[in-house]
């Protein structure tokens, strides 16, 4: 193979296309909160012995974070004992001890605090990592229908943007959400032991703290999805808007593309607005019920004290714990928002993971060599199951024949192509490679017999002899100098600063259409593929620079099975045979000259085509 291929749209009857420049794309909704947030948290199960060493540490943090408010009542009964007995005086001796034990403890809780956290970041920057992999991997399993009904820029979203969110949510409240807790355990238990009255009166606050958070939560939800459903509508629209910038300003859409732009801004400004404000209530209300927590602890607490049933000590400890039990509480509720919105993107994700994937490719035969023998027999295609577009389909390339296709567009002519490649399986019928069905071949073992130069040239940041390379493994500066001669590349390289060292972007925007079609047919060259598929490759370049292609395709065919689609007849005179196709079906087939004299469809194909120039050039 080339390399990827960008491939053009599905000709007649093709599956339903996104529709671009700013065409709607169906809302979302969370379909399974439970099932995702579930799922979520499996993922970390491979962790689960670095997620153990974390709750370890979190237990030992926390233990010695509570025990500091008990020493500190502590120091409040001695200095109150001094105040109450003049003659003996504060036992300083003692005080500061006390006093040493807490700070002690505060350290020890701070630095197993921070080893925590720097675990905490270790298992799930290690678990979104592994999830990028899955995303990876699943795209290149993906089969072509599913990009065909996708936005690129929604596809990008859910693999950058949606893993991002999911990553900075489990980093923010894994580590928190374990503190939270253990906190609200720790805290709970000491309080119970000092006073289990007001341990009781703190935990009156917990069904309505439990009852707020719930019923916030549930209004927020449906926001979160929105966002980064638009957040991924408006992602696709800037990347068809980046794509497609010269067609924009060709056919002046500058304001129409503005006005879709500002539709999903102003979309995902609501969507984001809502679900920020929402969630964000939970905070608020969740500090009133700790204010009104602290009211009633404070007031049966000073009861307490007067009626001699508690030191003062305890009461300070107890109000400083019922200020640590609202506090994670408050904590806790304020993750909602987090989790809603972490829970949203893992879906998107698990929507793309869960998509169906292209069938399994058998096993390998071994390493075989390839005449280049093509046979379709009685081959049938639909994209969709009520539209048919290939019926019973029947032909034969022998080993380095040139097979031009031609015929009016949406004919099925890149359908023959894509089917050949296993972009997409027949329905029915089977392809055959020297007697052997393709379908029976592994995709990539089949794709490396195989080099295509497209009219849509692909390209990629680098140099013109790394874009060269890009046909072959490892390839010598040699081969690559070779191939760039045998396609007329080193005519036009000589002029650059560089040559063919030249740096050129993704677009290839410093280059010409046909220099860019040179360095692709470069690159067939040096894949020395055993079948070659050329689509339209001289379709947009200069009379000059086509002569050129013209020239180096003529030598790459050479020896080779070739299949040629064109539009310009003149460009396939000298093919060995003519596949002319209507409606999914071969209508004619031989030489040019005998489809000439048949005055068949081809003839008028090529008549009309002439006469075309013939105005043009009046």
């Amino acid at each position: 193979m080339t390399g990827p291929v960008r491939r053009p749209g599905p000709p007649m009857g093709g599956p339903p296309a996104v529709r671009m420049m700013g065409g709607q794309m169906p809302a979302e909704k969370l379909q399974d909160f439970k099932g995702s947030t579930k799922r979520l948290l499996g993922m970390l199960r491979p962790q689960r012995l670095l997620i153990a060493a974390v709750l370890t540490l979190g237990i030992a943090s926390v233990a010695l974070s509570v025990t500091g408010p008990r020493l500190l009542g502590k120091a409040t009964d001695v200095i109150f004992e001094g105040y109450l007995a003049p003659d003996r005086g504060v036992d300083f001796t003692r005080l500061w001890h006390i006093l040493a034990g807490v700070l002690a403890l505060y350290v020890a809780a701070w630095v197993f605090g921070v080893l925590q956290g720097r675990l905490t970041a270790r298992v799930v920057q290690t678990t979104v990592y592994q999830l990028r992999e899955q995303v990876e991997l699943k795209l290149s399993r993906l089969p072509l229908s599913y990009f065909d009904q996708q936005a690129r820029g929604e596809v990008l979203s859910r693999a950058t943007n949606d893993t991002d969110n999911i990553a900075q949510t489990l980093q923010q409240t894994m580590s928190q959400l374990i503190t939270s807790l253990l906190t609200i355990v720790g805290v709970l238990a000491v309080m119970f032991w000092i006073s289990p009255l007001l341990a009781l009166i703190a935990l009156v606050t917990v069904p309505l703290s439990f009852w707020v958070t719930t019923r916030i939560g549930k209004r927020s939800q449906p926001q979160f999805v929105a966002q980064w459903a638009t957040t991924g509508r408006l992602n696709g629209h800037i990347e068809e808007m980046f794509t497609g910038h010269a067609l924009v300003k060709a056919f002046g859409r500058d304001q129409e593309a503005e006005e879709t732009f500002a539709e999903h801004n102003t979309k995902l400004y609501a969507s984001s607005f809502r679900a920020q404000f929402i969630s964000g209530l939970i905070q608020p209300a969740m500090m009133f019920i700790s204010n009104l927590n602290y009211v009633l602890v404070a007031v049966v607490g000073g009861l307490r004290v007067a009626s001699g049933s508690l030191s003062l000590g305890d009461v300070q400890a107890f109000v400083q714990y019922s200020r640590q039990f609202s506090q994670p509480l408050t904590q806790v509720a304020s993750m909602a928002n987090l989790v809603q919105s972490g829970v949203a993107s893992a879906e998107r994700v698990f929507a793309l993971l869960d998509a169906p994937e292209q069938s399994a490719d058998p096993v390998s035969a071994g390493v075989r060599p390839v005449e280049g023998r093509v046979a379709f027999e009685n081959v049938s295609f639909r994209y969709l199951p009520d539209k048919p577009l290939i019926e019973n389909l029947s032909f034969t390339a022998e080993p380095g024949q040139t097979v031009a296709i031609v015929g009016p567009t949406g004919a099925g002519k890149t359908t023959l192509v894509n089917l050949l490649m296993r972009f997409y399986e027949v329905s029915s019928g089977r392809i055959t490679l020297d007697g052997v069905d393709i379908a029976s071949m592994p995709r990539a073992e089949l794709r490396e017999h195989m080099g295509m130069v497209l009219q849509d040239t692909w390209l990629f940041g680098g140099t013109i002899a790394d874009n060269i390379g890009y046909g072959a493994d490892d390839p010598s500066e040699g081969d690559i100098a070779e191939a760039a001669a045998a396609a007329h590349v080193d005519r036009f390289v000589r002029s650059l600063p560089d040559g063919i060292d030249t740096m050129i972007d993704d677009e290839g925007g410093n280059v010409s259409a046909g220099e860019k079609q040179l360095i692709t047919i470069a690159r067939a060259f040096l894949a020395e593929p055993s079948i070659l598929i050329l689509d339209e490759a001289t379709s947009s370049v200069d009379t000059r620079t086509e002569v050129l292609i013209q020239k180096a395709m003529n030598t790459l065919r050479s020896g080779r099975t070739s299949f040629v689609i064109a539009h310009r007849l003149s460009t396939i005179r000298d093919a060995d045979v003519i596949l002319v196709m209507e409606n999914g079906s071969i209508v004619e087939q031989g030489s040019h000259d005998r489809l000439i004299a048949a005055d068949g469809a081809y003839a008028r194909l090529y008549s009309a085509q002439f006469a075309q120039a013939a105005v043009e050039v009046d």
